[in-house]
């Protein structure tokens, strides 16, 4: 278990971005929003919440047969794209407040996917090596 990570930034973030998604859903749901709201919501959290406990667990470290912060980066840059879309039309339309108001929460998601892709790039060194078992240069 790595105690470090969730007071680390990208941890931080992590963890903003799971409640952001959740108060996003918490409104959807209580205005009876469509499905497409909803169901972007939950998908945020439940994947952001996956790639927390990745990196809490150290299992990016066991499962070294993919590259997580790059799958994490897409994943943030693929979220901020459908949050761009989803959310500005929640906004747009604007059906009641709780639909409103989760297109807003949606809005501070999207800026949030943005600032854990750009932690997240500057981690990464794709001509460095990754890992103890790489030869060193």
């Amino acid at each position: 278990v790595d105690s470090a990570f969730p007071r680390s930034p990208r941890g931080a973030v992590k963890i903003a971005r799971a409640l952001v998604a959740s108060a996003a859903f918490l409104c959807f749901v209580a205005s009876r929003s469509r499905g497409a709201y909803t169901a972007l919501a939950v998908m945020e959290v439940v994947i952001t919440a996956l790639f927390f406990l990745l990196y809490f667990l150290k299992l990016d470290k066991k499962m070294s047969w993919l590259f997580w912060p790059l799958a994490d980066i897409f994943n943030s840059v693929i979220a901020a794209l459908f949050l761009l879309v989803v959310c500005l039309f929640a906004v747009i339309i604007k059906t009641n407040n709780g639909t409103l108001a989760g297109g807003v929460f949606g809005l501070v998601l999207l800026v949030l996917s943005v600032v854990d892709a750009v932690l997240l790039f500057q981690k990464i060194s794709l001509d460095g090596p990754r890992g103890r078992n790489t030869p060193a240069k």
